[in-house]
């Protein structure tokens, strides 16, 4: 599995979000940027900081035309009751099968006891506009992740409006 890098297409998917709504990332293509941050399980503490710290910057995200998602393995439900119960204002996305963190390279069978089991490395990706990976991060550790993220979304969203003045 060839592991994603900056300049990359960001694979296309569609998963159902805490409200059974189906997202499609092409969706966002042309109008949006995207942070996409894997996470390994709702409700878990560093994953609940995590989640907590993007959802706190989400105003600031909107006005740089950004969308926050955090995408693991837990269902619909259990998304839907973590957000509720951190008054997250992000989307989740339920990815069961682990098949679009795979395309992400995030998931990773690990042996523990003589059986195999599916983790998820920590991962984010920013995607700009037109659907390129900028940054990649794994092993990520969450304190003060969101504001390093911000601040790299904030020089994109930057150098789009910088790009967007040129005259041709």
């Amino acid at each position: 599995m060839t592991t994603l890098q900056p300049g990359h297409a960001a694979p296309e998917f569609s998963l159902p979000d805490a409200d059974m709504e189906n997202f499609d990332l092409v969706s966002l293509r042309g109008k949006r940027h995207v942070v996409l941050f894997f996470y390994p399980k709702d409700g878990t503490p560093f994953c609940t900081q995590e989640a907590i710290d993007f959802s706190d910057h989400g105003v600031e995200f909107e006005d740089l035309h950004c969308e926050v998602i955090g995408i693991s393995r837990d269902d619909c439900l259990q998304h839907a009751e973590f957000r509720d119960a951190h008054g997250l204002s992000l989307r989740l996305l339920s990815d069961v099968d682990g098949k679009v963190g795979h395309k992400y390279g995030v998931y990773h069978y690990r042996e523990h006891d003589g059986h195999k089991k599916l983790t998820v490395v920590r991962s984010t990706f920013v995607i700009d506009k037109h659907g390129v990976i900028r940054h990649t991060f794994f092993d990520v550790n969450p304190k003060g992740h969101a504001a390093e993220i911000f601040k790299l979304v904030k020089e994109i969203e930057k150098s789009c409006k910088s790009s967007a003045r040129i005259p041709s």
